[in-house]
């Protein structure tokens, strides 16, 4: 499939309706890393159900929205990674343990008892689900191996380091099956390579290249300062992102809008694909299709527009549906006056 230049898309999610999930409940949380059944308001034996029907108005309002590249919504999960982190071998999640969230703050998690191992494929039927309903370009998105990591309390293996390289090999075998079902780019989501850089620096990017190891595919990670409705200051900088050039993935996502990011730094990947995130999530107004094309126009000197896909700063899960939806087209518009501008139209 042809994409125009400055192609848009979301980073994953999008708002889940009122009717799916109990967003009061979502929001006065941290996001789960266990499972968390009590956020769903739909009976188990009709969840499978309501969660297809949410996925297809979460495709239609990006069609309508003009987006090139379609995600699922994630409208199947609790958080962005806790239902892949779940559903693996090694793992005890009747018993969890605790670690330290972002925010410092102690949240339950999964407990490794045992060789972490994918048992199946988790995503399989949602990019199947998604590529049958869409004839647009789809993404597919994966939690990283050394967010997972960190997102766990190791109860079996002698150093992170080693528990990441089987999240990793979980990872990796989930990936070549999202491709094999129709997946145009596979991203994966490491937030906490920002949040815990000196422990990046040592072996995330083992971990990432491991994880994307014979994946022939368009693969991304994403990398952002955590969810705008949970942690409200941002850095102006990156702790963690030059690093990414001496590896594998073909794209990065980064958040540029509420962070006002020095655009600068993008030099330093002058082998990958920017995903720009041009919509600041700590604000409920819309942006104007002006404000994103200067956000957009901030990152032309240090990335030509060949190299740059025009994205949210990250998952619209925590936005009101009709916001979302709002600035969902004005991302769009706002890559269109700068293509029109540029004689790219």
């Amino acid at each position: 499939m042809n994409l125009p230049l400055l192609p848009t898309s979301l980073v994953g999610s999008y708002a889940q309706p009122d009717w799916l999930i109990d967003r009061n409940k979502l929001a006065g949380r941290f996001p789960p890393r266990v499972r968390a059944q009590e956020l769903w308001r739909v009976a188990p034996e009709f969840l499978e159900q309501a969660q297809d029907d949410a996925t297809l108005l979460a495709i239609r309002d990006q069609e309508r929205a003009g987006l090139d590249i379609i995600t699922d919504g994630e409208m199947r999960r609790e958080s962005y990674s806790n239902r892949f982190a779940t559903a693996l071998e090694g793992v005890d999640i009747d018993n969890p343990g605790s670690a330290l969230d972002r925010s410092g703050h102690p949240n339950p998690v999964p407990r490794v008892t045992g060789k972490v191992r994918r048992k199946h494929p988790v995503e399989l039927r949602d990019v199947q689900f998604l590529r049958a309903n869409t004839d647009r370009m789809i993404k597919a998105t994966v939690p990283g191996p050394f967010t997972m990591s960190q997102q766990a309390q190791n109860d079996f293996y002698k150093d992170e380091e080693e528990m990441a390289l089987d999240y990793a090999a979980a990872v990796n075998a989930e990936i070549k099956d999202l491709f094999a079902a129709g997946a145009d780019v596979v991203q994966i989501d490491e937030p906490y390579m920002q949040a815990r850089p000196e422990k990046a620096r040592r072996y995330g990017i083992r971990a990432l290249d491991r994880a994307l190891e014979g994946v022939a595919g368009t693969t991304a990670v994403h990398i952002c300062f955590g969810y705008a409705a949970i942690i409200h200051q941002r850095p102006s900088a990156y702790s963690f992102l030059p690093e990414f050039e001496n590896s594998k993935v073909k794209q990065v996502s980064i958040e540029t809008a509420q962070a006002a990011l020095d655009c600068s730094v993008l030099a330093k990947l002058s082998s990958k694909t920017i995903v720009l995130g041009v919509l600041d999530l700590s604000n409920i107004k819309v942006e104007t299709p002006e404000t994103v094309a200067e956000r957009i126009r901030r990152a032309l000197p240090y990335v030509p527009a060949e190299r740059i896909v025009v994205a949210p700063d990250c998952g619209l899960k925590y936005l009101p549906r009709e916001v979302a939806f709002g600035k969902m087209q004005a991302m769009v518009e706002g890559a269109n006056i700068v293509r029109r501008e540029r004689g790219w139209a």
